[in-house]
């Protein structure tokens, strides 16, 4: 049975037989066994006479997981596999999640699930519960939103297309409100950074996974980092990488002419004294390529609205929105990597800049289709790094708009 009390509350229960387990165990391959079992699952059920009984729970407590996701289940898209259960020190059982069930949890904005377990001498039992994750406003962003609500309007729509029918309009709202906190935060601390010493800039920096972007880059064809407008990204990234000052000019981000010019050279200005390229999206196809036969590295902010023939329409978040192509195109042509990147500011105020590992290149004969198969992956990247910190993306630009794009081909640079 499942008790879906509320939109973000949801409980789960089931039962199972242990003479079940024991004839599932007796009967199924291993390697079908470790689809349902995770390896350290059977090793801590250990070989005594209780480990039918603590298998069971565990089978029950996967059960009553995949109930808390009805949808998700019903279509095959999660399975046992996707929960495993673990013991604290004190023996209390908890959920380990694979990405998908992450990603799930993110999307219905819920914090974590906690597991009740039982079992008598035929019977194992299991509660699954979800918690809800509570989203902190702070006191600029109620303000902001109530007496300077720039683009409200657009704010709100994003935020219910991405999170609408999955958490209540009461969280939509907080949401809203927690990132013109996070706004306000981001122009005070990009009008101080020049402020601040460099020693102390590399202090509020951590850096992830740098090896991810090192490993793409040992393959001697350049690479292509992929990322969008997340958390403070002017100041993470410009600390972040100059904590590796042997990469100072190495690094080129691909962007679109601001408007005033004022704004535009302060910006520009700003990101090339730190050691950064710039190359304008339009026309920039020749010197992306320079830099790329010269091993350099080149970003491309890929979370705004493409359209003409600069677009190919692939789903983002459910809904079709113009991607650009560019970064498809010209992965697809040298085989340069594509890292995934974000960044984001914690609650104590540091700011985090993380590498994924380089991505796989979908290669199709159809040159379009695999344009359009990669920039899908590249959305649903992307997808995942708005769903890790919501109130930290840039929810005021129009993501989804205009007319059916076009699918044909496009200057690579734009």
């Amino acid at each position: 049975m499942v008790d879906d009390s509320g939109p973000r509350t949801r409980c789960g229960i089931d039962s199972v037989q242990i003479a079940r387990i024991e004839r599932l165990l007796r009967e199924t391959p291993q390697e079908d066994l470790l689809r349902i079992f995770s390896a350290e699952e059977l090793q801590d059920a250990g070989d005594g006479v209780g480990r039918l009984a603590s298998l069971a729970a565990r089978f029950a407590a996967k059960e009553a997981c995949l109930k808390l996701f009805p949808r998700e289940t019903a279509l095959g898209q999660i399975g046992p596999g996707d929960f495993a259960v673990a013991r604290d020190g004190y023996g209390a059982p908890s959920v380990v999640y694979s990405p998908k069930i992450q990603e799930l949890l993110d999307r219905y904005r819920l914090k974590t699930i906690a597991l009740s377990l039982t079992h008598d001498g035929a019977t194992a039992s299991a509660v699954a519960v979800t918690e809800p994750a509570e989203t902190r406003v702070p006191l600029a962003g109620r303000l902001i939103y109530h007496l300077l609500p720039i683009r409200r309007r657009v704010v709100l729509s994003n935020l219910r297309r991405v999170f609408g029918g999955k958490v209540p309009e009461e969280e939509i709202v907080r949401l809203a409100q927690a990132f013109y906190g996070h706004l306000a935060r981001f122009v005070v601390e990009f009008l101080r950074f020049p402020l601040i010493p460099a020693q102390r800039r590399a202090a509020l920096v951590r850096v992830e996974n740098v090896e991810a972007i090192l490993r793409a880059h040992a393959l001697g064809k350049g690479v292509l980092v992929l990322t969008g407008h997340f958390g403070n990204w002017e100041l993470a990234t410009a600390a972040g990488i100059a904590q590796f000052p042997e990469y100072r000019g190495r690094f080129h981000i691909t962007r679109k002419p601001l408007r005033p010019l004022w704004l535009d050279s302060f910006v520009y200005g700003r990101s090339r004294r730190e050691g950064f390229g710039v190359l304008l999206k339009k026309g920039a196809l020749e010197a992306i390529l320079d830099r790329l036969a010269a091993q350099d590295i080149v970003v491309f902010i890929l979370d705004q609205h493409a359209g003409g023939r600069d677009g190919v329409v692939v789903q983002f978040f459910g809904h079709p929105a113009g991607t650009f192509r560019s970064l498809a195109t010209i992965a697809l042509a040298t085989g340069a990597p594509v890292v995934p990147a974000a960044t984001w500011r914690e609650a104590d105020g540091h700011h985090v800049l993380r590498f994924d590992e380089a991505l796989p290149l979908v290669e199709c004969n159809d040159v379009d289709e695999a344009i359009r198969a990669n920039t899908r992956m590249y959305n649903a990247v992307l997808e995942r790094f708005v769903l890790r910190h919501p109130e930290q993306w840039f929810w005021m630009h129009r993501r989804w708009k205009g007319p059916r794009l076009s699918t044909s081909h496009s200057s690579p640079g734009s």
